[in-house]
């Protein structure tokens, strides 16, 4: 009799237990990036009251006899499916679509979190609401990030700037039309007409960032035995005189000159020279793919860039798929900032809570293997999203009614067990 009442008892704290576990699920239907629990029950030790015996002569074999003592928790196992996404459109909002945990600093302690939640806080760095750091990898001044050495805090200063960049390559594309419709110039009472000068500008700037527009004229050479007194007479050449000019120049500086056959295509060598010009020096210019043919519109259409910026300041950061922070500057230049790590185990379930939503590793949890979102089944981050609490309210709460009828039904065990016993005392002789 003492045994069921025994039995009882274990079920109804088993069943308290399972219910401590429903209702924190429950509890935490929105907790950012939750992993919802569930209980596993198992019978304990059962009393052998007959052993088993094998059959012989003509007799058949018999079955053990057991009484079971009761019922226990063998083991409480977490759920890490994936959670449903939650658009925020806030740029330090980070979702993991798969598999694998953000690595968190907090103080000496390493510790891994599904919740993406995230704040900069008045250095810039990148943290958890309780202030944790998360890890990465940082940018160099290049822009590079190098993710074969350690992990450290992420940070994107508000007011980190792009340094100036000296203007360094020009080049130069596209066509001259040579066949453009001649112009007449006027000196000391003498017209004469010429095929018109073609113009391409761009921006250089010097070491302290200053833009300054620089023109590249190209001036036509006339064919030999050219007549310029009249526009009907004038024969345009195939090479055209380079110079540079821009406001504060004391005068234009040469560019040498470029020469078209008659396929269109540049012959010889394009000037390569280095220039120096507005404020940049030894430019080295590029303009072996002009060419020079006609147009069916007599217009020419030259394109000239040149590399070097000014100084930028931050207005805006995003994170790719990939976790690399990508800065946007005043001076209309991105650059990497950093990027972030996620780390991978092979046990996820084995991760033992440490509250605030973070993980520790355990023994049965492997050892964790920081990588790249993305990479050798790591989730890829979504930026601007959070991962919802992948708790199941309906299946919580058939397994709430469940709990609760296995908790009541152990406590009639107890009860019918109780009104045996009292019968039993009153027994009389």
């Amino acid at each position: 009799m003492l045994r069921s009442m025994f039995s009882g008892v274990s079920g109804l704290r088993s069943h308290q237990t399972m219910m401590d576990v429903v209702g924190n699920n429950i509890a935490n239907v929105n907790t950012t990036g939750y992993k919802s629990s569930s209980v596993v029950f198992a019978d304990t030790l059962s009393q052998l009251t007959q052993t088993s015996g094998a059959p012989q002569g003509g007799t058949g074999g018999t079955n053990p006899s057991q009484v079971g003592l009761g019922v226990r928790v063998q083991g409480i196992s977490q759920n890490f499916t994936t959670g449903s996404a939650q658009a925020t459109g806030k740029a330090t909002n980070l979702m993991l679509d798969n598999d694998g945990m953000f690595v968190i600093q907090k103080g000496d302690a390493t510790v891994y979190t599904r919740a993406g939640n995230f704040e900069l806080d008045s250095q810039g760095s990148l943290v958890t609401v309780e202030g944790g750091y998360v890890q990465g990898w940082r940018a160099d001044a290049a822009g590079q990030v190098n993710i074969n050495g350690p992990v450290e805090r992420i940070i994107i200063n508000s007011d980190n700037v792009l340094p100036a960049t000296v203007t360094s390559t020009l080049g130069v594309k596209g066509n001259i039309d040579k066949s453009a419709a001649p112009i007449a110039t006027t000196a000391g009472g003498a017209t004469t007409w010429k095929t018109p000068d073609q113009t391409s500008s761009f921006d250089v700037f010097d070491a302290q960032g200053k833009a300054t527009r620089v023109t590249a004229t190209f001036v036509n050479n006339p064919a030999a035995g050219s007549v310029n007194t009249s526009a009907a007479g004038v024969k345009p050449g195939d090479s055209w005189t380079i110079t540079y000019n821009w406001p504060g120049a004391t005068a234009p500086v040469p560019g040498g000159t470029i020469t078209f056959g008659a396929d269109g295509k540049v012959t010889g060598a394009a000037p390569t020279t280095p220039v120096d010009v507005g404020g940049a020096t030894g430019v080295v210019v590029d303009m072996s793919t002009m060419t020079g043919f006609v147009s069916p519109t007599g217009v020419s259409n030259l394109i000239s860039t040149a590399n070097g910026s000014a100084i930028g300041t931050l207005n805006s950061f995003a994170v790719g798929a990939d976790g690399v922070i990508t800065g946007s500057y005043s001076n209309g230049l991105k650059r990497s900032i950093g990027q972030i790590a996620v780390a991978s185990f092979n046990n996820y379930a084995g991760l033992q809570k440490a509250g605030g939503s973070m993980y520790t590793v355990s023994a049965n949890s492997g050892t964790p293997i920081i990588g790249l979102p993305g990479q050798n089944g790591r989730g890829a981050i979504l930026s601007g999203s959070l991962e919802m609490s992948n708790v199941d309210l309906s299946s919580e709460f058939t397994n709430l009614i469940l709990a609760q009828r296995g908790f009541q039904a152990n406590s009639r065990i107890i009860s019918a067990s109780d009104e045996i016993l009292q019968d039993l005392v009153n027994l009389k002789r």
